[in-house]
């Protein structure tokens, strides 16, 4: 049960851009569960999949019992809901025990996205540099404010997930829940990924029979820690103030692409969300764009 745990945390650190404090508390919160399950299991085995909505509602009952504070208590089930979630969205559980209880309010404070400009200052970086290892990183860049990718996604492409036909290029990811989709990739990015095909990858992979499409110095598959690791360092050469994840990227073109008049139902498809009130809250859109957006598309509304 500590590897669904360990899964969970590294998941909100490498690609939800989760502050050191922030994976500190949920590792407490959960870590407190994980330990009310095993008092009341009486030294049997449980695993994840075990856990049943009784489960959960006597633990917080128990959260009642020991807490006064609201908001601990909501923080500490929103913290378990969060996490079976992210289990059942990995395919690590069939059932979320968690799905019909009622979400608490917990303020959650969205990243803020970068701006075009930002986004330009940030990709130039590695285009400043002419080595192997620099065409991948801004091929890496490039491809997730093209698609949104989630890091996870990203660094789980493989050589035959790129796609060149008559009609463009195409990158073909497997999401959460197993879904895969394709995803439109423009010019700019389609032009990288190629010089980084046929240039740079040979070079970082050498003569390993290597399926992944972006590897590390080694010829490895780089993990998620390691492309949060290489887009610290290309924001902090860059001067950007707002603290850069992965996740900023995805944030930023899910953001950029709503503000360029993409409807909120494609941009969903895009980025792989299976609810589109999870793209509405994701992006935060503005109210005065919403009532501009209404005001020009209803028949009624000039």
């Amino acid at each position: 049960m500590e590897e669904g745990i360990g899964n969970f945390l590294n998941y909100l650190s490498s690609e939800k851009g989760a502050s050191g404090n922030t994976v500190d508390a949920y590792r407490n919160d959960l870590n407190q569960f994980h330990g009310h399950i095993q008092t009341r299991a009486h030294g049997k085995k449980v695993n994840w999949a075990d856990i049943d909505r009784g489960i959960i509602l006597d633990y917080m009952i128990d959260l009642q019992k020991r807490y006064d504070a609201e908001s601990t208590r909501a923080r500490k089930i929103a913290a378990v809901k969060s996490f079976f979630n992210f289990m059942a969205e990995e395919g690590s559980i069939s059932q979320n025990p968690t799905r019909e209880l009622p979400s608490p309010t917990v303020k959650k404070s969205l990243p803020r996205s970068l701006t075009p400009s930002e986004v330009d200052e940030l990709l130039e970086q590695p285009a400043r540099v002419n080595s192997p290892e620099a065409k991948r990183d801004l091929t890496m860049l490039e491809l997730m404010y093209a698609t949104g990718m989630r890091v996870t996604e990203l660094v789980s492409l493989n050589i035959d997930s790129v796609i060149f036909d008559a009609s463009g290029a195409y990158v073909r990811c497997l999401g959460k829940g197993m879904r895969e989709r394709t995803i439109p990739i423009h010019e700019q990015a389609a032009e990288a990924l190629k010089a980084y095909v046929e240039e740079a990858r040979p070079k970082l992979v050498r003569n390993r029979p290597e399926k992944a499409l972006f590897v590390n110095r080694r010829g490895e598959r780089l993990t998620r820690q390691g492309v949060w690791l290489i887009m610290k360092g290309y924001a902090k050469d860059a001067g950007l103030s707002v603290e850069i994840t992965p996740h900023t990227l995805r944030h930023s073109f899910a953001t950029h692409m709503l503000h360029g008049g993409a409807p909120l139902r494609n941009v969903q498809e895009l980025l792989g969300h299976a609810n589109i009130a999870t793209t509405q809250v994701y992006t935060h859109i503005p109210d005065d764009y919403i009532r501009t957006i209404y005001a020009n598309a209803h028949p009624r509304a000039s």
